[in-house]
């Protein structure tokens, strides 16, 4: 399963790739108004940029008008009115506010857009207060929930557009053999280009159960992708860029950070809201409020709300991020939301539309970026018609490749508006691409940087490329080469292996593991491999359970004191799993292993057994193992699957039964271990993480075989450790670790100056753990005095972190400072440590 972190690798590496798109803005609405009486004004000629001919005529005082070009000028005409010129700009190009004047006054070159904030005294003498309360009172749920079954239909499209490429841009050398590609580019009035280079359309049917048991089922009815649709990072990518919002809740997640909502109950801490207007929407008289935080330096939105003058129902809103947004690889976000009101307790999605403007360098407005669009169109909403249970039983056809597949005709019907002259041509554009060399050499580039495996031929990559090299005590510098077979995203088998010397013991050490799945449905899936190789034990509690997993040990470079407590490992396992449920995991794997110590004159794991003293520790184990991850999304069918960014939790339960005599094993135990692990939004205060776990050994078992409490030696930040504990400082037969860290996303520091314009970030955080260990577990080993548990009092670290340390747009460095709470007594304690680490993410 691809992790979060590997998706953030991705995007990383395709902004880098594409960095040089930028998205153009060629649309503007609003309102043309008498500016003496204030009454509507229709029949007015709108030109765009400086062309001589109207691109629009108004048959009323609002208008809407869009252009294959940048427009980046508006010039209204009417008889006996003054010409009027209004700049448009990305930030400054909707519900624009236009005021002809009959005065024939030649000079005036634009208009004011009256969006001023009028100053109140207190809120209470605010309309829009007046009229937000009652919003509030009416807080609508989504109609959904109302009905007892519920179908409805979603058409998706998500285009990636590259614009602003002027002449010097399309001259250089990457795009020798490639200029064809601005054939279907779009010329604007600046001199500029924009080309899309990415589009995807999904249609979806919905639907649900609320009684007499809550079921849902988004079926996927057909998809079609063009740029990239090979390429495994680039299309999820552009999925895993968006979530699904409700203006009502007080938090709207954006990449997994809050934003306040203006339609919160506590929207006015963090907005000002100013009723501008009353206009028609879509027939009904509606409030035009716009508000605008209170400081620019916070994330927050900017914008207008639409409000039922009747019901207080909100018609349609817009949401525009501030020009100080403080995200990674964002320049700015824009969502416009529209609903429908079935009565006065419930609303229903209507349309969603997002724009994400990304670009991983430069804030500045010229700077080259792409525009990721996504348009989400609601329709043919059906209430209380009987479902039939298999509905919403998963089907084989559901997972098929070709499930999706239609035809031209099928797509021409199905959208709910045509496709644009630029969007038409990017399916034409992309075949023409992938049948050249240069484009695909560039394309397996970015995916060999986001996946971190190079294709050496169909069916092998090798890699991956980031565990190529690592350094420890034992082996000194090392060297890792492995491969695995990759045929597409979809396979349903797998095999890798590596191999790694050590110059320092001049050991070759190995690691073999295949996989097969047998059902897409409910994902089973056998497996097996062997590995013999130097390991970091004791910095995991909950450990994954398969043979290539990640062993730490090579994984650091510089570490404070001498790390010598590795342990040399020959395992060979085999599992089986199946997902019974979705996202509910059944995993049961067998394993065979000897540890014993890899440096046996710093590091002893020699144990007494029957009063013979033994320096290798025989295991024969078989775990069973629950895992759900509620709410959790994922891309493809295959063995690997790749998870879309969410705020869900992982829940794990193991069960562990060590067999003495199996295969010459030396134990019979038992070992229970639950983990919990949840992100929580909190509003405009940012985002907590929380990881707790706990276990217990119920039996005696020698060192290697023990629940050490994580340390962490080295000066990296390594998540759900304890920076301040040493390797095997703490075992436990029995232990609970708790793990708080809260990420307040600038909260505080915006409110210094000077140090907000950094754009850094504060990060805060707590880490404890208590546990026991019995006489008879320290006793059964040869440094029995060594080992003990945190059992007098809770073990504790805590410390603060700055993150978003970076220029420009890449802000992806941390820095943490970590203190010790307590048993500061003991002999080489570290009270105090400072540790680094790189973070992709938003």
């Amino acid at each position: 399963m691809m992790s979060t972190n590997q998706l953030k690798y991705g995007f990383l590496y395709i902004s880098l790739l594409i960095t040089s798109f930028f998205h153009a803005q060629n649309t503007a609405n609003g309102k043309i108004t008498d500016a003496k009486n204030n009454k509507e004004i229709s029949g007015v000629d709108i030109f765009i940029n400086d062309n001589n001919t109207p691109a629009l005529t108004t048959t009323s005082g609002n208008f809407s008008i869009q252009s294959d070009s940048i427009i980046y000028k508006l010039k209204f005409q009417k008889k006996n009115y003054a010409l009027e010129s209004v700049d448009i700009s990305a930030v400054k190009n909707s519900n624009l506010l236009v005021k002809l004047s009959s005065e024939k006054v030649s000079s005036i070159e634009e208009v004011v857009i009256h969006n001023e904030k009028t100053k109140f005294k207190n809120k209470k003498e605010n309309p829009a207060y007046r009229i937000m309360q009652e919003v509030w009172k009416r807080k609508r749920n989504n109609g959904l929930d109302k009905f007892d079954t519920y179908t409805y239909k979603e058409y998706e499209k998500i285009q990636f557009d590259a614009n602003n490429l002027d002449s010097a841009f399309m001259n250089r050398k990457i795009f020798n053999k490639l200029d064809f590609i601005f054939d279907y580019a779009d010329s604007t009035a600046r001199g500029k280009m924009a080309l899309p280079i990415f589009l995807n359309e999904s249609i979806y049917n919905h639907f649900g159960e609320n009684k007499p048991n809550k079921k849902t089922k988004k079926l996927l009815v057909a998809q079609k992708t063009s740029g990239f649709q090979d390429n495994q990072v680039i299309a999820i990518t552009a999925k895993n860029l968006y979530r699904d919002i409700n203006i009502y809740d007080n938090t709207l997640n954006y990449f997994d950070i809050g934003f306040p909502s203006p339609v919160g109950t506590d929207g006015f801490s963090t907005y000002d809201y100013n009723l501008t207007d009353t206009v028609s929407i879509r027939g009904e008289q509606a409030y035009k409020i716009r508000y605008q935080p209170r400081r620019t330096e916070v994330l927050a939105f900017q914008g207008y709300l639409y409000i039922d003058t009747d019901s207080y129902a909100v018609l349609e809103a817009t949401l525009k991020s501030t020009n100080k947004i403080n995200v990674n690889f964002i320049n700015a976000i824009s969502t416009e939301l529209e609903y429908d009101n079935p009565d006065d307790e419930t609303f229903l999605p209507k349309k969603y539309v997002t724009e994400i403007e990304m670009t991983p360098f430069s804030k500045k407005k010229s700077a080259k970026s792409i525009i990721a669009k996504r348009s989400v169109d609601y329709s043919d909403y059906d209430f209380n018609k009987p479902l039939a249970d298999s509905l919403f039983t998963r089907r084989k056809e559901e997972y098929d490749d070709r499930f999706v597949d239609k035809d031209d005709a099928f797509w021409v019907t199905a959208r709910p508006d045509s496709l644009s002259k630029q969007e038409k041509g990017v399916y034409e554009m992309l075949d023409k691409l992938q049948q050249t060399p240069k484009f695909n050499r560039i394309l397996k580039l970015t995916e060999t940087l986001a996946s971190r495996y190079y294709n050496v031929t169909k069916g092998i990559d090798l890699g991956p490329i980031t565990s190529v090299y690592g350094k420890n005590d034992v082996e000194g510098d090392r060297i890792r080469l492995g491969a695995r077979t990759y045929f597409g995203q979809n396979d349903p088998w797998r095999i890798e292996f590596y191999n790694a010397y050590g110059f320092k013991d001049q050991q070759f050490k190995y690691g073999v593991e295949g996989r097969y799945m047998f059902n897409r449905v409910n994902r089973f899936m056998i497996g097996g491999g062997t590995k013999r190789d130097i390991t970091q034990l004791g910095v995991q509690l909950t450990t994954e359970d398969g043979i290539l997993s990640r062993s730490f040990a090579s994984s650091t470079v510089f570490a404070r004191g001498e790390n010598a407590s590795l342990s040399s490992v020959n395992q060979t396992s085999f599992f089986t799993s199946i997902e019974p449920w979705k996202n509910f995991q059944v995993r049961v794997d067998g394993t065979m292993q000897s540890i014993k110590s890899a440096n046996p004159s710093g590091f002893s794991l020699m144990y007494y057994r029957n009063g013979d003293l033994r320096k290798t520790t025989i295991d024969s184990h078989v775990t069973v193992s629950l895992i759900a991850r509620p709410g959790a999304t994922f891309s493809q069918t295959g063995v690997d699957r790749y998870e879309h960014g969410t705020l869900a939790p992982t829940i794990v339960l193991k069960y562990t039964r060590g067999i003495d005599g199996l295969f010459n094993a030396d134990f019979n135990y038992n070992k229970l271990q639950f983990m919990f692990y949840k992100p929580v939004l909190l509003g405009s205060w940012g985002k907590t993480f929380l990881n707790f776990e706990a276990g217990k050994n119920f039996d005696t078992v020698p060192l290697a075989l023990q629940n050490i409490i994580p340390g962490n030696q080295s000066y990296g930040i390594v998540p759900n450790t304890f920076a301040q504990l040493n390797y095997y400082e703490f075992v436990a037969d029995t232990y609970s670790t708790l793990h708080i860290e809260h990420h307040f996303n600038g909260k505080i520091l915006s409110f210094i100056p000077l140090i907000k314009k950094l754009k850094l970030r504060e990060v805060a955080f707590i880490r404890g753990a208590y546990g026991s260990l019995s006489d008879a577990s320290k006793n059964i080993n040869v440094e029995n005095l060594k080992y003990s548990a945190p059992d007098q009092q809770i073990y504790y670290e805590y410390g603060f972190g700055i993150e978003n340390i970076g220029f420009g747009n890449i802000r992806i460095f941390r820095v943490d400072f970590n203190w010790r709470g307590n048993y500061l007594d003991r002999p080489d304690a570290s009270k105090f440590g400072i540790k680094a680490g790189f973070q992709f993410g938003f």
